[in-house]
């Protein structure tokens, strides 16, 4: 075919590629600019950071997750800023394996990784060696040179949009944990992965690292591991377990949130007129108690729950744009978190109008003495599942009272395995270990946890509670649309349980007399 030669179907030259439009938030700087904002800033000085009292009791925790795990090295990150939408974040909260590890707590070090570096010796000289526990390092970003437009052009790590970050130095002397620049870690895990050290990250703390742990494994030629060789998931299960005992320094904390939730609980009491003024009086509650979790701790452990009347039997009602109505309960499950990060978690339910009617009060003392007879379980060498089976006790005996289980089941009928009709109105459990989450050590083994024995040193809930909706055609109509529970915080001791929420009034006499008190009445 002879070539083409027509000007009206001969090639053209192409077409420029268009250059890309430029991101509105993209500002371009000029050498002059870069010169003028790059200069003339004093020397970055330390922030005056000192040793926390912590540093003393993490050292232990990092000892025993070690002991678990001879000769691997343990990958635990704190996480990074997680999207709340489009291109503004959460504010930053670490995972909880890095905060109880390395006692850090707020938002000092997103993105850092505390790493357990195996260490092994020829104890007995035969030439092999043998793991002999680890050592931690923290790898961190530290702060931008002002020379550089990550200083303040970076919106996540600039200097000039998020305030000074800690020098690497500070963050060592704060946690008395040797500190280097995250730009190492990569080599710092590869070292020996692919031979006698097997890499390990807690799952689902961040996925930027836990790819990067895979890909140095793949790198190293690290083939499979033998079958009962740790996963990644035994480690995060593990960063969970040896959090269910606290150390002396976790009570105190626990207890400082405790004292401010009940303040809260307080603030809210005082509130209450203002709540029934308002269309959505519930949002009124919550905002009362959020703003003081705020501002005498970090902030909220989990979303406050503010349930007037009905709502109250949604278990986590947490929507709070209800109206609080005089004569209606309101429940109000909330905790602060302070800045260490553990967490309260109370439920007190309240008579708006400050008094209970009758029909409220029985309901009221039923769960009152369901708790209280949990309470009574709760000693050193029961099962945690003990404290729940006994309240189930009373709370199936008080519905066959009623009358309110059906059919003619009696309580004790109701209370076997295979009938369990009184939880038709309390579906949850009794009991949940509290700490740094509200959940506290929630994937730790069922062996450890439900079927677990109470040592001391352990936190947790005790919450009965009875919810009849407005619904329930199977309850008679005065016991419809109450919802109570009443929930207090137990530390396990010595000798027994220790109520640390004790402060903040239980009996329902003591509750009215309490709201009189502060409502001025």
């Amino acid at each position: 075919m002879a070539r083409v030669t027509d000007p009206a179907i001969a090639p053209q030259p192409a077409t420029p590629t268009p250059k890309p439009e430029q991101d509105h938030r993209d500002t371009p700087h000029s050498e002059a600019f870069m010169d003028f904002i790059t200069s003339g800033w004093a020397p970055r000085e330390s922030l005056g950071i000192t040793e926390d009292e912590v540093a003393a009791f993490s050292g232990a925790r990092r000892e025993a997750l070690s002991a678990r795990f001879p000769g691997a090295r343990l990958v635990i990150p704190a996480g990074s800023y997680k999207v709340r939408t489009g291109d503004t974040d959460y504010r930053f909260r670490p995972h909880s394996a890095f905060a109880h590890l390395t006692g850090l707590g707020l938002d000092l070090e997103p993105d850092a990784v505390l790493v357990l570096h195996p260490l092994f010796a020829d104890d007995d000289g035969d030439g092999e060696p043998q793991p002999v526990g680890h050592e931690a390092v923290l790898y961190a970003r530290p702060p931008s040179s002002f020379e550089s437009d990550e200083f303040f052009a970076d919106s996540r790590y600039g200097e000039y949009w998020i305030g000074a970050r800690p020098m690497l130095e500070d963050l060592e002397t704060k946690t008395g944990i040797p500190t280097r620049n995250i730009d190492g870690m990569r080599d710092a895990l590869s070292k020996d992965a692919g031979g006698e050290v097997q890499l390990l990250v807690v799952p689902e703390a961040d996925e930027a690292v836990e790819t990067l742990v895979e890909a140095v494994r793949l790198e190293s030629g690290a083939g499979d591991p033998p079958p009962g060789t740790p996963t990644n998931a035994d480690l995060g299960r593990a960063t969970s377990e040896i959090r269910l005992v606290k150390d002396a320094w976790e009570i105190e904390q626990m207890r400082e949130a405790v004292n401010q939730t009940i303040d809260g609980f307080a603030a809210i009491v005082q509130a209450l007129p203002s709540a029934v003024d308002h269309a959505r009086g519930e949002r009124v509650v919550e905002t009362v108690f959020d703003a003081h979790a705020r501002l005498e701790g970090n902030t909220v452990g989990y979303d406050t729950i503010a349930a007037s009347g009905n709502n109250a039997t949604t278990l986590h009602w947490i929507t709070n744009d209800g109206p609080v109505r005089p004569g209606d309960l309101l429940l109000v499950d909330a905790g602060v978190e302070v800045e260490s990060l553990y967490t309260a978690d109370i439920t007190r339910t309240l008579p708006v109008s400050g008094t209970f009617t009758a029909v409220q009060r029985k309901v009221y003392q039923a769960v009152l003495d369901a708790a209280d007879t949990a309470f009574r379980a709760a000693v050193p060498g029961a099962q945690f599942k003990d404290v729940h089976a006994a309240a189930m006790d009373v709370i199936a005996a008080r519905l066959e009272e009623w009358g309110i289980l059906p059919d003619g089941i009696t309580a004790a009928e109701s209370l076997e395995p295979d009938c369990q009709y009184h939880r038709r109105w309390m579906v949850h459990g009794t009991s949940h270990h509290l700490g740094l989450d509200v959940h506290d050590c929630a994937q730790a083994r069922a062996s450890l946890y439900k079927e677990g024995v109470l040592t001391p040193g352990m936190i947790f809930t005790i919450e009965p509670g009875l919810y009849f909706k407005s619904g329930d055609l199977t309850v008679p109509e005065e016991y419809r649309g109450i919802g109570v529970r009443i929930e207090d915080d137990i530390l396990i001791t010595d000798n027994g349980a220790e109520n640390l929420s004790v402060a903040l009034p239980r009996d329902p006499d003591a509750v009215e007399a309490w709201m009189a008190s502060l409502m001025g009445a």
